[in-house]
């Protein structure tokens, strides 16, 4: 079987772990940049399209038939959506998607339906705004204090974020999120609706856990992660505990089956005062999930017998808890002679 990521970035990790899993009946074919080192140690690579061309589905589509790739398996958030509208295409070609519909997509990269998501199903979520209107009202009757983080909401890779400490702040860095936002890529996803492309919450304060929540192909939960992280950088997990927490196995779980999610949600959580708050979700693998991978799972290696027909074997599921993990970063050369 072959199999393609798209969006491999510097997730040289996640090709390593779909090579192995593959154990060599199959190739991992990878997209999308040819600055990246991920795209030199997959079998075979791709520059397609970019996400937003009207021609990426039909490409890729094309691709992955005259390549005999039987699934896809995209790293982005912004291709989570495009991949989830057009998963009957490929099907129709026998090529499997390995992604939520379209509305669990928006439920993650959606900020504010995150929010709202969170708070019907009754998870503690910090208080959110779409309107700096709205936040300047509950600052004035004290429902909301400051700090304040101001982000987009359709955001990812830390782009926009900022810490408001005050109100001078709240209307100077407010202006300069939307300005980041028209300035990157953001701008694909927020053009839906630019006047409300910006999202205020009240800032989290306590000790940061992440959940990597896993769930077959037709949406099933099977298993829960906890992680206690130990460093971010960049807004990335740098260095984690594999935690046994029944409270947080929980929290994933309910989540899980109220999302019908599929493969792995990324879930970046906070314990404040004795409560377990849920921050953001990532419907993909997370900058979290080495973590897991290094104390004993294997999920790709699921999603590879999953996508066989075969039995998924438990120990493929579990992690040790107390094993700490962390990243290293190492230098290579792209334009070998």
């Amino acid at each position: 079987m072959n199999i393609l990521l798209t969006s491999v970035g510097r997730r040289t990790y996640l090709v390593k772990y779909f090579k192995d899993a593959l154990n060599n009946v199959g190739l991992v074919y990878a997209a999308n940049s040819n600055q990246t080192y991920a795209m030199q140690i997959a079998d075979k690579s791709i520059c397609t399209p970019l996400i937003h061309d009207p021609v990426y589905i039909d490409y890729l589509r094309g691709y992955c038939l005259k390549n005999e790739i039987k699934a896809i398996v995209p790293l982005f958030d912004i291709d989570l959506p495009i991949l989830a509208n057009s998963k009957k295409k490929f099907n129709e070609q026998g090529i499997q998607v390995v992604v939520s519909n379209y509305e669990t997509t928006q439920i993650c990269n959606d900020k504010w339906k995150t929010y709202k998501f969170l708070t019907s199903i009754d998870i503690p979520t910090p208080m959110s705004f779409i309107s700096i209107k709205d936040c300047l009202e509950s600052i004035n009757n004290n429902t909301i204090c400051f700090p304040l983080i101001i982000k987009p909401r359709w955001g990812m890779g830390s782009i926009g974020i900022y810490q408001a400490d005050n109100l001078s702040e709240l209307e100077i860095l407010y202006q300069k999120t939307k300005r980041d936002i028209l300035n990157t890529y953001l701008k694909y996803e927020s053009c839906v609706d630019l006047e409300s492309s910006i999202i205020i919450q009240e800032k989290l304060l306590g000790d940061e856990y992440g959940l990597d929540v896993f769930n077959d192909l037709n949406g099933n939960f099977l298993t829960c992660i906890p992680k206690q992280k130990i460093a971010m950088r960049a807004g990335e997990t740098d260095s984690a505990i594999i935690v046994e927490n029944k409270d947080l196995f929980e929290l994933g779980e309910n989540i899980a089956i109220k999302l019908k999610h599929v493969a792995n949600l990324d879930v970046d959580c906070f314990l404040v005062k004795g409560t377990y708050y849920v921050l953001e979700m990532n419907c993909r693998f997370g900058g979290q999930y080495p973590f897991s991978h290094l104390a004993g799972a294997n999920f790709p290696k699921a999603i590879i017998n999953m996508l066989r027909g075969e039995r998924v074997n438990k120990e493929l599921l579990h992690a040790i808890p107390g094993t700490i993990g962390t990243k290293n970063i190492e230098p290579k050369i792209l334009n070998k002679n």
